[in-house]
């Protein structure tokens, strides 16, 4: 078993990182993207605001699908839809074309995201420990991979096809062969299936229903979800503008704070698991929202680039921990509904990145910029007084009573 959970652990965040190279890659070539089809700048923000919405119906999606098909099934189909519609991206040169490519990347990385989260928040339950938070730093590390490449691709001029045909080329059979190692939770634990199985059944008696979502319970942690991406997207969307627009910087400096913004989230992730290990979920939820609070004021009343490179650098540790952490507790919250809870949540990812651009946008024309990132600010400091959520024994009854911790109950049985 040990081994079985090491493969998985292992396939899984190969499995987080090709995604983080594949969202990258498309991403930081939009420039390129839209000078190939010719997408006036009137029409871009529909093509690009159609991938996270199409992503928010593959998600739901998944949620259906989950009740009769295993998250490493839909794992290990959707991933290659994902890299070949990304090479699809590259290929064509018509805008019919561009659209039935970012379609079917939208709908593929929905699916893809809501399960590769099933797999992580099951294996974590069945691990006994907070590792969560090294997938997501997989992510961080494909993240700056891709970008790295779009840069290469961008410097030599390569052309879309031919930036993406050897990444896909690389990512595709790698993640299709570790495929096979992916672990379910049921795989995992069938006497932890059982006892979650127990748990939810007693919360059914008091819902109406045997491990009902009850979406009372889950909002918190939507609410969470959506103000750590619409400061995501904020980062991503309008840093280079900041810096170059609002503090000065030249052009070529006005690309760094992305970059750092990844790294830092890349470190922030990678040392995470030890910190809710040893001081709790609750603890390190609280500091990651009061580190990128800190980020946010920085940035806004910066005299200069290089301070607001160092907000961006505290957004990237503050940020980093926030969405890792929402999708374990929604794990701990509803432990034998837990592929539903997480394909539910995973939506308002996407809602956040909706929201998060056009709102600091309309901010900074309406206002300015320096007052539009006090926005987010507070958004992430509203986080707080959702805190109590990712306790690991959150009362998911209502009637303030604790319940026997499944995690413990599985780790008795089965001596994990």
């Amino acid at each position: 078993m040990t081994d079985v959970l090491r493969r998985g652990r292992a396939s899984l965040a190969f499995s987080f990182f090709a995604q983080g190279a594949a969202f990258a890659l498309l991403v930081t070539r939009i420039p390129a993207i839209q000078d190939r089809y010719g997408v006036s700048d009137a029409l871009l923000p529909a093509f690009l605001a159609a991938v996270p919405i199409l992503a928010g119906v593959g998600s739901v999606t998944t949620e259906q699908l989950v009740k009769r098909i295993r998250p490493s099934r839909l794992l290990r189909w959707s991933q290659p839809v994902v890299l070949l519609a990304l090479l699809g991206v590259g290929a064509g040169d018509r805008l019919v074309e561009l659209a039935v490519a970012l379609g079917a990347f939208g709908l593929a990385v929905g699916a893809l995201d809501a399960s590769m989260n099933m797999l992580g928040v099951s294996l974590q339950r069945t691990y006994g420990r907070s590792i969560m938070l090294g997938f997501h730093a997989t992510y961080s590390l494909g993240g700056i991979v891709g970008a790295s490449l779009a840069w290469v691709g961008a410097h030599w001029h390569l052309s879309l096809f031919v930036s993406y045909l050897p990444v896909v080329l690389v990512l595709l059979p790698a993640a299709f062969v570790g495929s096979r190692w992916y672990v379910d939770g049921g795989a995992a634990s069938g006497l932890e299936a059982d006892a979650d199985a127990s748990v939810d059944a007693e919360v059914g008696k008091g819902q109406g229903e045997s491990g009902a979502l009850v979406f009372r319970l889950l909002l918190p942690l939507c609410l969470v979800m959506t103000f750590a991406y619409i400061g995501d997207s904020t980062v991503s969307n309008w840093s280079a503008k900041y810096l170059q627009d609002v503090l000065g910087s030249s052009e070529q400096l006005a690309t760094v704070p992305y970059n750092v913004y990844m790294v830092m989230t890349l470190v922030g992730r990678a040392v995470g698991d030890f910190g809710v290990r040893r001081f709790g979920a609750v603890a390190v939820v609280r500091l990651g929202a009061v580190v990128a609070a800190l980020g946010f004021a920085v940035v806004a009343v910066a005299p200069g680039a290089w301070v607001g490179m160092l907000g961006f650098t505290l957004l990237g540790l503050g940020l980093c921990v926030l969405v890792p952490q929402t999708f374990a507790a929604a794990g701990r919250l509803f432990p034998g509904a837990s592929d539903a809870a997480i394909a539910r949540l995973n939506i308002f990812n996407y809602v956040g990145f909706l929201i998060g651009s056009p709102l600091v946008g309309a901010l900074g024309d309406a206002w300015n910029y320096r007052g539009a990132m006090l926005v987010p600010m507070v958004l992430v400091l509203a986080t707080l007084g959702y805190a109590r959520s990712f306790a690991p024994e959150p009362d998911r009854y209502g009637d303030g009573h604790e319940r026997p911790r499944t995690a413990d109950v599985g780790r008795g049985s089965n001596g994990l």
